[in-house]
């Protein structure tokens, strides 16, 4: 007769903080970023900066985190989240400069962005390339195209005295006191979150990301619904770049690639919230805080450019790093 014997509290122990290190590293690694930089710089707690993390930092690289959170769930990833808003920005003040209705323009743009995200998905789900060269090749025929459309490169702008109210208060207004852009970024993140938690279509990308061999022989027309993926990333990306145009008043060519590579950032930090390492709306748009957190912050300390970069993919590395470790750590204990 064998005797069951329960595991001893020195090994539970490490197994639990281990565990708690992994699940939680994330939230304890923004609250140790907002503590110090509380501490090195005193604007940092004052309600205007903070307020300017939400709205100048965190909302555009936000959503399109959650662009690029939705193709990382299916497995791939999306190089050309950035086209897709600098195709909307262009169609957006293009078609305002041409005298069109502001809900036209912006109609336009959703379009834009949709259109770039066919085209991946044509790539992808028609053809059989890999999300990665397929975006990439993307990237590049965006920035070509841009580079046409504006006569190598010149930025397109709104006259001051041009500006409809209804692109004004898009990008500036104000819904009873709270600004109009974070507010699209509050719904975008809530309408993803609905679509993982409670929608077949979510757990089926989910799936598709995690074991798309099993998904396959399920029956499940995977193709499918990886091409309406990558549609949804062009069009939630184009998203930003209506936001994006309507603060600055100006189209500016391959802006949006400015936003790629922290959007990638935000998303694979926050799979660390994850216990599985799956991406997650949650863990993302904690990661996208982290990084607009830095990012302000950095900037406060007056610190060069590049090192501000050199300190942001510093943190990316140690957070990931550290899950790693700690993962693996949970897993022998």
């Amino acid at each position: 007769m064998s005797l069951q014997t329960s595991p001893s509290p020195a090994v539970g122990l490490p197994r639990l903080i281990a565990g708690g290190l992994v699940r939680y590293g994330l939230i304890l690694a923004l609250i140790a970023v907002f503590a110090a930089f509380s501490l090195i710089t005193p604007t940092f707690l004052t309600l205007a900066n903070l307020q300017s993390i939400l709205v100048n930092n965190f909302t555009l690289l936000a959503i399109v985190s959650i662009a690029m959170t939705f193709a990382v769930a299916s497995g791939g990833i999306d190089l050309s989240a950035g086209t897709a808003m600098d195709f909307a920005s262009f169609a957006f003040v293009s078609l305002v400069l041409a005298g069109q209705p502001v809900a036209i323009a912006a109609f336009a743009g959703l379009a834009a962005g949709a259109l770039v995200g066919a085209f991946n998905a044509l790539l992808i789900s028609g053809i059989g390339v890999s999300p990665f060269l397929a975006t990439l090749g993307t990237l590049f025929i965006g920035r070509s195209v841009q580079q046409l459309l504006t006569n190598g490169g010149n930025p397109v702008y709104l006259p001051p005295n041009g500006v409809p109210e209804a692109f004004r208060f898009l990008g500036h207004g104000a819904l009873a006191g709270f600004p109009v852009p974070l507010a699209v970024a509050i719904v975008v993140i809530a309408a993803a979150a609905v679509v993982f938690a409670h929608t077949r279509f979510g757990r089926v990308i989910l799936s598709i990301g995690i074991q798309p061999g099993v998904v396959r022989y399920s029956g499940i027309a995977a193709p499918a619904h990886v091409a309406v993926t990558f549609i949804l990333v062009g069009m939630i990306a184009a998203i930003a770049g209506l936001i994006l145009t309507a603060t600055v008043t100006t189209y500016i060519p391959s802006s949006g690639n400015a936003f790629l590579l922290n959007a990638i950032g935000a998303t694979f930090i926050g799979t660390t919230l994850s216990p599985l390492g799956r991406p997650n709306v949650g863990g993302t748009v904690l990661g996208a805080l982290l990084l607009s957190i830095v990012a302000n912050g950095l900037l406060l300390t007056d610190l060069n450019f590049y090192w501000q970069q050199v300190g942001t993919g510093t943190l990316i590395f140690a957070v990931l790093a550290l899950s790693f470790v700690n993962r693996k750590a949970a897993g022998s204990a």
